[in-house]
């Protein structure tokens, strides 16, 4: 593994000189003409923490809250930059699906390309479900389209739908593409994460379109979804300063002790004896798990003292440190929303074995065993209610998404569950439901951005964290 991470790529294109001389000598060195496509993969798949990898997300969800500078957590920025996502793993994915001849040795054409397109729709989805409408057809063109057109959220999920349909079917058992450092080569749980992946997209339609959302469940069913814990897609971060984990970076190389686990966070797992606090939570110097109160202005938050309050846990902060991107658990309350709405067969039977069998793969996921989940789920709380089970559902999900800030948010739009208050004394700026479009696409992609924030209707012609995307419905 550690040799696959060593990785620089860059794009090329040939120059044309004099024949009387070697023809290495009419090429740049900087812009090789080749490529080499398990090294676009393997570049791609570690670009998947970065989705994760980042505080916004978790300080909307109040996951964490932030203990010197707290402007993230009072909304003070709008506009977020997409354009890596589309220069780094996106371009690279793109490279792959257009490969003209296919090299077997690196894996069969249609494993390729599979993995590639599955990877694709999962990059896409994350962006969209950020920002609303965004460039997909049109994209990825670099120099040949710089202004390339928006597409409809809408739009977009319906052809991933498709893409992540046609490449679980594409998978095949032998000759697995090289430069997996996801599955490394494990074709089946390529297509499982390919239909846990559908399952996730299509819940996000409970409120905007269920009709349309049951019926895409019942094909991410169909093509199968995690089965265990060993499917969980994760990035394992390396001792090593290129791959440590982003968490280590901002703790112990820049020493910035900036971000507390939240209060509101601890006030619903710790009356509870949920044992997944030990792993998220560092003690206070009191040996206690508190809470850090969320969203209060800068000079409030700093003169709590540091040592009453408690910090993420250390595992959290380690320099290998696991990230988890998608897991078991979540496709697992995932199916047991499912079984209550009536998407699939079982009613209240299915749902309650789904969710209890999540609140199990999320305390082993996260602990490494089972001590405490007994006792846990005895509490009269997390025992499943059919009256209100939607909720429990989204408060194990809410917790077990910590530190998947972005994927946590995304689900409390949908849900409205936790039951979260925006940050005090904010002039009521309520909790972001999106976020605003780059600045560089209002300079140089000036049209299409505007016509773009002018056909979402959540939008009200504002560029803002107010807006609703697609399928955010205000019910």
């Amino acid at each position: 593994m550690k040799q696959l991470l060593y990785i620089i790529f860059v794009l090329s294109f040939t120059l044309v000189g004099c024949t009387k001389f070697s023809d290495s000598l009419n090429r740049n060195p900087n812009l090789p003409d080749t490529f080499s496509n398990p090294k676009l993969l393997t570049y791609a798949i570690l670009k998947m923490d970065t989705t994760a990898a980042t505080p916004y997300g978790l300080l909307y969800v109040q996951h964490l809250s932030e203990k010197v500078y707290t402007d993230a957590s009072r909304y003070i920025n709008n506009s977020f930059e997409f354009s890596n996502f589309y220069a780094d793993a996106l371009m690279n994915l793109n490279l792959i699906i257009k490969t003209s001849h296919f090299n077997t040795d690196e894996g069969s054409a249609n494993n390729q390309l599979a993995v590639a397109r599955i990877l694709r729709a999962y990059f896409f989805w994350y962006i969209t479900d950020r920002w609303g409408d965004v460039p997909y057809k049109e994209a990825l063109q670099g120099r040949a389209k710089i202004d390339p057109a928006y597409d409809s959220q809408k739009d977009i999920y319906t052809d991933l739908f498709k893409e992540l349909t046609e490449a679980a079917a594409q998978l095949e058992n032998s000759n697995p593409a090289k430069g997996d450092v996801l599955y490394y080569g494990d074709t089946g749980k390529w297509k499982r994460f390919a239909g846990t992946l559908h399952a996730l997209m299509a819940l996000r339609l409970s409120k905007v379109d269920p009709a349309w959302g049951k019926r895409e469940f019942a094909a991410a069913l169909t093509t199968g979804i995690f089965t265990g814990n060993d499917d969980n897609a994760i990035t394992q971060h390396l001792p090593e300063t290129a791959y440590q984990n982003y968490w280590y970076y901002v703790y112990s190389v820049q020493g910035r002790r900036w971000y507390c686990i939240s209060k509101p966070l601890v006030d619903f797992m710790k009356p509870l004896g949920d044992p997944r606090l030990k792993v998220y939570a560092a003690t206070n110097s009191s040996g206690d798990y508190v809470g850090m109160p969320y969203g209060l202005e800068g000079k409030d938050a700093q003169n709590i003292p540091a040592g009453s309050v408690s910090f993420q846990g250390t595992a959290i902060r380690k320099q290998d440190a696991t990230a988890y991107v998608v897991t078991y658990a979540q496709v697992l309350l995932a199916r047991a929303e499912a079984a209550k709405l009536g998407w699939i067969p079982g009613g209240d039977a299915a749902a309650m074995a789904d969710y209890n069998a999540a609140i199990e793969a999320s305390v082993n996921q996260w602990t490494g065993s089972s001590t405490g989940l007994a006792a846990y789920m005895a509490r009269p709380e997390v025992v499943y209610n059919a009256a209100t089970a939607i909720k429990q559902i989204a408060y194990q999900r809410w917790v077990h998404l910590y530190m998947n800030g972005y994927e946590a948010w995304a689900e409390w739009r949908r849900t409205g569950y936790p039951e979260l208050t925006p940050a005090p004394g904010n002039n009521n700026i309520p909790i972001p439901r999106r976020q605003g479009y780059p600045l560089s696409e209002h300079n140089i992609n000036t049209k299409n951005v505007e016509a773009a924030i002018a056909a979402q209707p959540g939008l009200h012609g504002k560029d803002d964290l107010t807006g609703r995307v697609w399928w955010d419905v205000e019910r």
